[in-house]
């Protein structure tokens, strides 16, 4: 049995070698993909006509994404490997040009987990106190980038960030899913039976409605402008807890009450990021489109044929009211591909001819969960 044990602990010294060797040669990979960021940086600028050069190429790194995922050869999970090269992307693009992110605030929603996810933790990530004054910040060029909530899997489109692109000139330059799991959160020094009242936004009220009847029944609900307003609420107030996410735990220093009340365990947020470039193919993409039609019988057959005929998917229509004339509508389209893909050209060319307007909201990489 001693020698077991001598031999356990040789084994157990020649691996902390080994990982040591191979930290090294990873510092060295990391510090040489830098250098080669850095050199682009260079190239790009020398290239440039004076205007400010474009860093971030969002079809770029989906590519990138999408390689290590295919070539991951384990042990850890794909997701978490391209995790891993999204903050070594992440940092080495902030070598080139540090970028600004707005996104609907306050710190600590889910938006701001969504930017993290989609640009990695080495960007300035600005919070705004509404959707607009997201796009605002993004039109006036004061940041390169917004990201905002656009749909929920439990409540449907968020209509605000619709409307918006009815008058912005942004695009939408990428997509990112996120899992919501919320959790009921309370200070550390809290019991559960001193809860007399909850804090959260509305959304999440309505995404956890039928765990909060259940376990909950009775106790006053308060709905606040955001979760991470709950959460600091739920810190300062006696007798309150909030409905949040991790980051918002985090950022607090609350503990979990219960974890993962949603009402259902694939609700999921997706989050669009808007800028003021278009964005080259990537190989799978979305396009988003804005089309107002004329009111006359078959209007709607004339707009959805021409995606049949050509075979392409859609993946979201709704309708919103259009600001220019009582009872007119405009429809907001996704579908799948690329505008500069053939199929698509002539998709929407058909469109074109029928319709009063279609306006371009952007061909950007299919988000993935």
């Amino acid at each position: 049995m001693a020698g077991s044990g001598k031999n356990g602990e040789e084994r157990l010294s020649q691996l902390r070698e080994e990982i040591d060797r191979i930290d090294g040669e990873l510092l060295q990979l990391i510090s040489a993909r830098a250098r080669c960021a850095q050199e682009v940086a260079e190239v790009k600028t020398a290239a440039g006509d004076g205007s400010d050069p474009v860093f971030y190429r969002p079809e770029r790194e989906a590519q990138v994404l999408r390689r290590i995922k295919a070539e991951n050869p384990g042990p850890l999970p794909s997701e978490e490997m391209a995790r891993l090269f999204r903050e070594v992307m992440s940092a080495c693009l902030a070598l080139e040009k540090p970028m600004r992110v707005a996104f609907l605030g306050p710190v600590g929603t889910f938006t701001q987990a969504a930017a993290l996810k989609h640009f990695g933790h080495f960007v300035n990530s600005a919070p705004m106190a509404a959707i607009d004054e997201v796009f605002r910040e993004v039109e006036s060029r004061q940041a390169h980038y917004g990201v905002v909530p656009v749909e929920n899997s439990t409540e449907g489109m968020i209509n605000h960030t619709l409307d918006m692109f009815m008058t912005s000139p942004l695009k939408i330059c990428g997509e990112v899913q996120l899992r919501i799991h919320h959790h009921l959160l309370t200070a550390p020094d809290r019991e559960e039976g001193t809860i007399a009242r909850i804090y959260s936004h509305q959304q999440s009220f309505a995404q956890c409605r039928k765990w909060l009847d259940s376990h909950w029944h009775g106790v006053e609900r308060v709905t606040v402008s955001s979760n991470a307003e709950a959460a600091r609420r739920a810190r300062e107030e006696p007798g309150t807890a909030a409905i949040a996410g991790d980051m918002a735990a985090e950022l607090y220093g609350l503990t979990k009450l219960a974890a993962t009340i949603e009402d259902r365990p694939d609700n999921t947020t997706r989050f669009l990021i808007v800028g003021r470039e278009d964005v080259a193919p990537s190989g799978k993409d979305k396009t988003s489109i804005l089309v107002s039609m004329r009111n006359k019988p078959g209007a709607l057959y004339q707009l959805l044929e021409p995606f049949h005929s050509h075979a392409i998917s859609l993946t979201r229509i709704e309708t919103r009211p259009s600001p220019t004339g009582t009872w007119a509508y405009v429809f907001y389209i996704d579908f799948e591909g690329h505008v500069e893909d053939e199929t698509v050209k002539s998709a929407l060319a058909q469109v074109e001819a029928e319709a009063v307007e279609v306006r371009h909201l952007g061909s950007y990489p299919l988000g993935v969960l």
